[in-house]
């Protein structure tokens, strides 16, 4: 009885809630420039021609910014926005934002912001720029927001050393019409409160398949829609990984990699993502081939 006195309690008390918000002037003007820009963040990914795709992407971008100064913008959920990753920290100190577009089939540009979390409610917003177009060694050094190596992400680990909070950033990119890339990227922040992507925090033995040492950030690149996992399972704390092998036996030709059935992974240690050969999946379900909703790359 008293269990079921506590429920409808809570019940009533984010009825309550969700009535405030919505008789909040702020809340309505975020909830109608949200309804404003649905559209386009369906056809940056949908529309046919590269043009609409990336005019939608300017006009949902300017709608968004503009929605993101509205005063206690932070925890309103864009519920409705579902081609677009929307990313709490656990610690909630701040969300990210991130986005594709496909200029062909060969070719995706990632686009994303990070909204840090305010005491009074103001907006502070930092631009991600995607650099991945310009570096033929996108592993290979740390990086700010304005030379971000783009990927969609689906998942925030959060770990701590030495009194500082380290976010791993579990995302994809879409690559090109041969591949796809899914990419494990340590965030940080400096003195100042800038975003620092990459650093010397991953520990293995370099083969054929895994970026080369020293890797600043990890990625795995294998066939399109080949459905390879990695992602954080907390039950047995590690980022598991699945295992690579080569469909014609060129390990080379990361075109030809498809998960084998088994997979690696890294635990946290001492500041580290320390690589483990084998490990049991608790959840070794695969991966859905649709790429609209970044929640579908969690597995």
């Amino acid at each position: 009885m008293k269990k079921l006195v506590t429920l409808l309690f809570c019940f009533f008390c984010l009825l309550h809630i969700e009535a405030q918000q919505k008789n909040d002037p702020n809340y309505r003007k975020l909830t109608k420039i949200e309804a404003s820009i649905k559209d386009y963040a369906v056809a940056i990914l949908n529309a046919n021609e590269m043009i609409d795709r990336f005019r939608a992407d300017s006009l949902f971008t300017r709608g968004l910014v503009q929605a993101l100064k509205t005063p206690n913008s932070f925890y309103y959920p864009f519920d409705s926005l579902i081609t677009i990753s929307k990313l709490y920290a656990p610690d909630s100190s701040f969300r990210i934002f991130t986005w594709q577009v496909m200029k062909d089939f060969s070719a995706y540009r990632q686009k994303g912001a990070i909204q840090m979390h305010t005491t009074d409610g103001s907006l502070k917003l930092i631009p991600l720029f995607d650099q991945s177009d310009y570096t033929d060694f996108p592993v290979d050094s740390i990086r700010d927001a304005n030379s971000w190596i783009g990927a969609v992400y689906y998942n925030i680990v959060l770990k701590t050393w030495k009194g500082k909070n380290f976010y791993t950033l579990l995302g994809y990119d879409e690559n090109n019409a041969k591949t796809t890339k899914k990419w494990m990227e340590v965030l940080t922040f400096d003195a100042t409160g800038k975003p620092v992507f990459g650093g010397r925090y991953f520990d293995y033995q370099p083969d054929s398949i895994k970026p080369p040492q020293p890797a600043y950030r990890f990625c795995l690149e294998f066939k399109k829609q080949a459905g390879a996992k990695i992602n954080y399972d907390p039950e047995i704390d590690r980022i598991i990984f699945a295992h690579l092998v080569s469909e014609n036996g060129e390990i080379k030709e990361k075109q030809s990699l498809i998960p084998y059935g088994s997979y690696e992974g890294f635990r946290w240690q001492n500041g580290k993502w320390i690589h483990e050969k084998n490990i049991e999946a608790l959840d070794p379900s695969p991966i859905p081939t649709k790429t609209n909703d970044p929640n579908q790359h969690q597995n």
